[in-house]
């Protein structure tokens, strides 16, 4: 049996990267997932990978700064499958830039997705968890929500909010048994960072404080997630994981 048999995982940001990667994976441990994303036609994508592996997924539009869009998605997800079980707060974005160069309009935009996504999707879910009497919210931040780096002033307060709203979260829904934690990874070889790894000096940057001197693969970082959202990790809540190649641990 499946380490997820039997739950029914959303998961936003889920047509491409790190969210499609934990799509595919929790599927295969039996998971229904519902895959969110605006990218109708890659969210798509990863339901036919899925379907097509013997696993169920359905995918639904989701724009995580829109409160209507959440129940929306949330209300088809639970007509099809039945209460929440699982949250994968994935979407994000980023932005590598210092205050100075930072428009207003830049950082409402990354705070909309990356900070009041993840409120806003973890308020969309509480009643179904609370009336099942259990659940996993998994929130993915960032190294950089631990630590500091240069140019990336905006991205960095987002992921310091989401690893403060995860501790908060998690101290007041304990007594209805719904667990929250956050992930914090490292460089990851994904779409958002192709265009930075490809830049032979920013790669050295930040490929060189790893001690692995790699990036990630989604997958890598998938299966921290996938620990948490299972029954094994039922005593850990308002914990961060960090997957980042001994990033931090230097």
């Amino acid at each position: 049996m499946g380490r997820l048999q039997n739950k029914t995982a959303l998961i936003s940001g889920a047509a491409s990267g790190m969210g499609a990667a934990e799509a595919r994976l929790f599927a295969e441990q039996g998971a229904q997932v519902i895959v969110a994303d605006v990218d109708g036609d890659g969210a798509q994508s990863v339901v036919q990978d899925i379907t097509d592996a013997g696993g169920s997924a359905i995918a639904v539009h989701l724009d995580v700064a829109d409160a209507a869009s959440w129940d929306k998605a949330i209300t088809r997800g639970v007509k099809a499958f039945g209460d929440i079980d699982i949250l994968v707060n994935n979407a994000g974005i980023l932005i590598m830039k210092p205050v100075q160069d930072t428009t207003e309009e830049e950082w409402d935009r990354i705070f909309s997705i990356n900070a009041k996504g993840v409120f806003l999707g973890t308020k969309a879910v509480l009643d179904s968890m609370k009336a099942t009497g259990a659940g996993s919210i998994i929130n993915i931040s960032s190294i950089y929500g631990i630590v500091g780096a240069p140019s990336a002033a905006a991205y960095q307060a987002t992921k310091g909010a989401v690893r403060l709203l995860t501790k908060a979260t998690a101290s007041d829904y304990a007594p209805f048994n719904i667990r929250v934690n956050s992930v914090h990874p490292g460089v990851i070889a994904t779409a958002m960072t192709d265009e930075l790894l490809a830049d032979p000096e920013v790669a050295k940057d930040l490929l060189g404080t790893t001690i692995m001197e790699r990036p990630a693969q989604p997958e890598e970082v998938a299966r921290a997630v996938l620990f948490l959202a299972s029954d094994e990790a039922s005593f850990m809540t308002g914990s961060e994981m960090v997957v980042d190649g001994g990033y931090t641990a230097q």
